[in-house]
């Protein structure tokens, strides 16, 4: 990536604000990770179970000049997220500014041919992770009287998608438990808000057929995919202070795909 922000009139928007981000081991995760510790933020970041990618970004991201810690961390249990918070707030001196609810899976198929467990797992992942986390940070946030929730839900949530009930329901329950986040601890100057990224080409994406994609990269104003950088971007605005007014909204980052 060539960094043209080499100057140093650089502003970095989240000088010394500290941020958890769930599953930033790759892709959009990894790639809100790498912006935001330019932008001179304090990076803690989960993962599920690539651990030497992980602690590659690590090293990454501590070669920025900021705090960085990977941990192994399964947000969709209740006690882990409790767990990774206090431990955060021991690592980074017992502060959380910003909190990033990325993790998520899919597991999709037809209605008819979906599981059950692969109905409970994507909402488990997905959803309940969020309620987790969110949790897990409110206490500290409260004491503050500041921070920003930002969670990752998707164009699918807003529109649904055939072949994804499971996954659209869980970004959709994650956009209405966004807005009644922002409404109960606005009072607090907490806010908190969602991201409905399009089509956002990773390496989840690069295994897909070439052909395919173009038709999808066709259907979209902008005419081509989304990168993680895109969806970093976003968030970046909603993180710092720029957005201080800005709580309860969900903000689509798909290219014009859903207008």
């Amino acid at each position: 990536m060539v960094d043209n922000h080499s100057n140093t009139s650089y502003m970095k928007l989240l000088e010394g604000k500290n941020v958890i981000i769930t599953g930033a081991s790759r892709g959009i995760g990894k790639g809100i990770a790498e912006v935001f510790a330019k932008h001179g933020a304090n990076v803690a970041f989960t993962y599920s179970s690539s651990e030497a990618p992980a602690l590659e970004l690590e090293k990454e991201l501590t070669a920025m000049g900021v705090t960085a810690k990977a941990y192994k961390s399964n947000a969709a249990s209740y006690d882990e997220a409790e767990k990774l918070v206090s431990q955060v707030l021991e690592d980074f001196e017992g502060r959380i500014d910003v909190l990033i609810n990325n993790a998520g899976i899919t597991k999709d198929n037809l209605l008819m041919r979906m599981g059950e467990e692969d109905f409970d797992t994507v909402i488990e992942i997905n959803l309940k992770s969020v309620f987790n986390m969110t949790k897990a940070v409110q206490r500290t946030m409260l004491k503050q009287r500041k921070g920003s929730i930002i969670n990752m839900s998707s164009v699918v949530g807003v529109k649904g998608n055939a072949g994804q009930t499971n996954y659209a329901a869980s970004k959709a329950g994650m956009i209405g438990f966004t807005k009644s986040v922002a409404l109960e601890l606005g009072s607090r100057n907490i806010r908190c808000n969602a991201i409905a990224p399009g089509f956002i080409e990773t390496e989840m994406t690069d295994k897909l057929d070439e052909k395919t994609v173009q038709g999808w990269r066709d259907a979209i104003p902008l005419k081509r995919g989304g990168s993680p950088e895109d969806v970093a971007n976003a968030c970046l605005y909603l993180a710092s202070d720029l957005s201080d007014y800005v709580t309860g909204q969900v903000l689509n980052v798909d290219g014009g795909m859903l207008t």
